[in-house]
């Protein structure tokens, strides 16, 4: 019998993945709660200590050292415990052996429930225990059962939980399919411990850059940042600091063989590398890739930056749907506006002519105003006399008049001439086109009598 019990202590710390000593304890606990409930008294504490090597069961009643014994179920007198323990003081515990009866059937069903229990309870501590340690790390499972909002992956002894709001929306699962999962978090209840995986948060991807790429796993290459898409678009930038190191080049590996092992892991997600750089400017030329960028404005304190691209490559850096310009933004943490070279010219002319618009009606204002402020009469005070022109001034006024007429006069009638000749080349024109009206008629009755003629004969 006490081999046998050693025996199923080893079959138990095997199966379950338990270490003997822990196995050992719940037997030990499960024996002493059933001597307790079915061969001593409820208010007893007991107590068993199993031998690993033998298998021999000791049984133990803890009691309490006093001067007087009220309660001789859990109280023993000074001078019987010192006859166990010599100079064992008043108020220390002693454990008196004791031979317990036969807990019979139900106390041995007893031990078993619970020694189950207690079994559940180990497994579930042991496995919050190793996977609480590697939250945020990648794990491999296999698609165990699919459910109508989320999948049971088996990642070996433990169950796990794949969400609906964390599976990639185009992908589409099997049963037996083999998945890489990133541990999302661990939950310890009361049914035990509860695992939730993703295959959407964007450390998934930074984790198999790890496992793909040896210079990301070293250290030589830095992930600086991910933005991602599920399913259907990522950015990753990277960077070195070492010399002689290409970064794009390492995380796409000979015929980017490394970079593809990645993109079909994740149901061919599209995945571009961009290099981080730490002048913003050039941050966001590299992040709005493959377009094309013709100049940059930053405003720091918004935090927005302004991009001008070609014409042609408007929709390019866009993206469908705007897809490249968010991730940009998400990547580079700056809010972008993008626009065309002529939308910007175009705004450039319209914001100077608003200004132009702006500042002519002020001087207009301002010279009516000057003019059209009214004087009273009172305040009118003349600082210098009044002069009149002398007559000699008049006359000689009059006299540039009259050379300014003579001058007209002469002029006038040489644009009389010119006149004559345009009118006279206009008239010219008019009867060559009336000849050759009037021969084009007379061609036409010709041909006309000639029918005419025919017809009658």
């Amino acid at each position: 019998m006490k081999r046998e019990l050693i025996a199923a202590v080893n079959q138990l710390s095997a199966e379950r993945n338990l270490s003997k000593e822990v196995v050992l304890s719940i037997v030990e606990a499960a024996l002493a709660a059933a001597y307790k409930k079915y061969a001593f008294h409820n208010e007893q504490d007991v107590l068993v200590k199993l031998d690993p090597d033998s298998g021999a069961v000791k049984v133990y009643m803890q009691k309490t050292v006093v001067e007087s014994v009220n309660d001789p179920q859990r109280e023993i007198s000074l001078a019987e415990a010192g006859e166990l323990r010599k100079g064992i003081q008043v108020g220390e515990a002693v454990k008196v052996g004791t031979m317990p009866m036969d807990a019979g059937r139900i106390g041995v069903y007893a031990v078993k429930q619970v020694i189950l229990q207690r079994l559940r309870e180990a497994e579930h501590q042991k496995t919050y225990e190793e996977f609480s340690s590697r939250e945020g790390e990648i794990a491999t499972g296999v698609v165990q059962f699919i459910g109508p909002s989320q999948i049971y992956v088996n990642l070996g002894k433990v169950e796990a939980i794949l969400p609906g709001g964390e599976q990639i929306p185009n992908e589409r699962y099997r049963v037996g399919q083999r998945l890489k999962l990133y541990l999302l978090e661990i939950i310890q209840g009361s049914r035990g411990t509860q695992i939730v995986v993703s295959r959407t948060h964007p450390t998934l991807l930074r984790r198999l850059f790890e496992l793909e790429i040896p210079e990301v796993h070293n250290g030589a290459v830095g992930v600086e940042g991910i933005t991602r898409e599920p399913g259907q678009r990522s950015k990753v930038a990277v960077s070195t600091s070492q010399e002689g190191v290409d970064p794009i080049g390492c995380c796409l590996g000979p015929r980017g063989i490394r970079l593809q092992n990645i993109i079909k892991e994740l149901n061919n997600e599209k995945i571009d590398l961009i290099l981080w750089d730490a002048d913003p400017k050039v941050f966001i030329t590299n992040a709005l890739g493959p377009a094309q960028v013709s100049s940059i404005e930053l405003n720091e304190r918004e935090k927005v930056a302004t991009v001008i691209v070609p014409d042609r490559q408007l929709s390019l850096a866009i993206g469908k749907e705007g897809q490249n310009a968010r991730l940009a933004a998400r990547l580079t943490g700056w809010r972008i506006d993008i626009k065309s070279v002529s939308a910007a010219e175009a705004a450039k002319a319209e914001m100077a002519e608003t200004i132009s618009k702006e500042l002519v009606p002020e001087e207009v204002v301002k010279e009516e105003i000057e003019e059209e402020v009214p004087v009273a009469l009172d305040e009118l005070q003349v600082s210098e006399p009044l002069s009149f022109p002398t007559a000699a001034e008049v006359s000689s006024e009059a006299t540039k008049e009259e050379r300014a007429i003579r001058f007209a006069e002469d002029i006038l009638p040489e644009a009389r001439k010119i006149e004559v000749l345009k009118e006279e080349t206009k008239t010219g024109k008019a009867k060559a086109k009336a000849k050759t009206k009037a021969k084009a008629k007379t061609k036409g009755r010709v041909k006309k009598t000639h029918f005419e003629d025919e017809y009658e004969e």
